[in-house]
């Protein structure tokens, strides 16, 4: 964002990547398609493809795409026999690229053999499962997390919000508004924020609304505790229409004990970012805050003893186009010896999802604890959070889950997020407009006619 106050400065930038990119275009052997095309990340992306080359021999083009163009430049490329060699791409590809002949399965399944699929953490693995194997190659992700306040969790003996019951406890004991609110939920129906809010809360109580057949009618027990809690927790909140942008600066004002966040949140609870503060206090880059927070990536419902954690997992695609050896190379290479610099493109956001190897189980978990997040200062989350936490927030990759991987319904169930649906009901359940049960039905009806 700084880039557009020196507007000459990002010219020569952007024409220097072209001309790096152009160089090695030239005398490429694999290409390499990614959604990271800050021009920061790029160059991480080409400092690691170069330190490939130096061990291997094979160059690697690498080729900023945006997420948005993604499908169609992928469905363009394979119809025209021009795919790349590797593809970084999201979850939401995995399982219709393999139905559509982009991916090699067999490439992907090898690849993470021969790393050990011991190492990755099982999540990941599961959700990009396909019959003969693994659709491709997990290499980083992160979990949605409830944030809380563990110092006053503490003083008040309360137990960490791991559970609907442990968090409408600490309801029970902490509100008292406007000092300070118990929760700030998601309640604007507009903002993607609350649909993932909501299919976390749903998750954590087993609730999903597709089957291996396309649509499965909501369970009603389990889905009107899903309703109760939600709605307790936004009773809890402020009023008004509230997003991320609410609960991160309630609770960053010390007036909220509970939000859900991504990770994303880590670095600017630390004072790390001057665009977003903590004014806890009166120092804008105090880590009293940091020091305060706990969090929970795992959470569970009363009809689901286990509990979910929600999850954003990226991959390495090699692509049936791919010259499979040098491709297999790159993606080994890229989760083995250059793992700390894939995952140092942005730490706060790329857990890893690769413990460890052979030699130390917690290795890459290790080094990435010690890569540096922030932007106008910098730190490694070692230093900020204890380790019981980083193993928290790596942890919770274990059981990541989303609402239809499982079945192979995860477009169908893209589509009913999307729709809005579901936020539009459950706030008007929130808002009297009509009870639980009947809050369930009309949700049924309505997701119903989505395919």
């Amino acid at each position: 964002m700084k880039i557009n106050s020196t507007k000459t400065g990002a010219l020569m930038l952007g024409a220097a990547m072209s001309l790096a990119l152009g160089a090695v275009s030239a005398s490429a052997d694999i290409r390499f398609w990614t959604t990271e095309t800050q021009p920061e990340r790029l160059e991480k992306q080409q400092t690691m493809a170069a330190e490939f080359e130096a061990a291997t021999g094979t160059a690697v083009e690498v080729i900023p795409v945006e997420e948005k163009d993604l499908g169609t430049r992928a469905t363009a490329a394979f119809a025209a026999g021009d795919l790349p060699d590797v593809i970084y791409h999201p979850l939401s590809y995995a399982l219709p690229w393999v139905e559509a002949g982009i991916l090699d399965v067999d490439a992907a399944t090898d690849v993470i053999d021969e790393l050990g699929a011991g190492t990755f953490a099982e999540g990941p693995l599961s959700l990009a499962a396909v019959e003969d194997g693994t659709a491709s190659v997990p290499v980083d992700g992160w979990t949605q997390m409830v944030v809380y306040r563990k110092d006053l969790f503490d003083e008040a003996g309360l137990e960490a919000p791991t559970t609907y019951a442990n968090v409408l406890a600490a309801v029970e004991a902490l509100h008292n508004p406007p000092e300070m609110y118990g929760f700030v939920a998601a309640t604007k129906i507009d903002e993607g924020f609350m649909s993932q809010v909501l299919e976390h809360v749903f998750l954590a109580n087993g609730v999903s609304p597709v089957g291996a057949d396309g649509f499965q009618p909501l369970d009603e027990a389990a889905t009107i505790e899903v309703l109760e809690f939600y709605k307790a927790i936004a009773e809890a909140s402020p009023p008004g229409e509230l997003y991320w942008k609410q609960s991160r600066e309630l609770y960053f004002a010390g007036q909220a004990a509970m939000i859900i966040w991504s990770p994303f949140i880590l670095d600017e609870l630390a004072g790390l970012r001057d665009s977003a503060p903590p004014t806890i206090n009166d120092d804008p880059t105090t880590k009293d805050l940091a020091a305060a927070t706990g969090i929970v990536t795992n959470f569970a419902g009363p009809s689901n003893a286990d509990g979910a954690a929600w999850a954003d997992v990226r991959y390495f695609g090699i692509t049936s186009d791919a010259d499979t050896d040098a491709a297999m190379d790159f993606v080994k290479f890229s989760m083995d010896d250059g793992y700390m610099s894939t995952l140092s493109i942005a730490p706060e956001g790329k857990f890893p999802v690769r413990r460890g190897n052979a030699d130390n189980a917690s290795a890459f978990v290790d080094g990435w604890s010690k890569l540096d997040v922030g932007v106008d200062r910098k730190a490694p989350l070692s230093e900020l959070y204890a380790a019981e936490m980083i193993e928290e927030i790596v942890g919770g990759l274990d059981v990541a889950q989303r609402w239809g991987v499982a079945e192979g319904q995860l477009g169908l169930a893209s589509k009913m997020i999307n729709s809005q649906v579901i936020n539009r009901l459950v706030r008007e359940y929130i808002d009297g407009e009509r009870d639980a049960a009947a809050t369930v039905a009309a949700l049924n009806e309505e997701l119903a006619k989505i395919n």
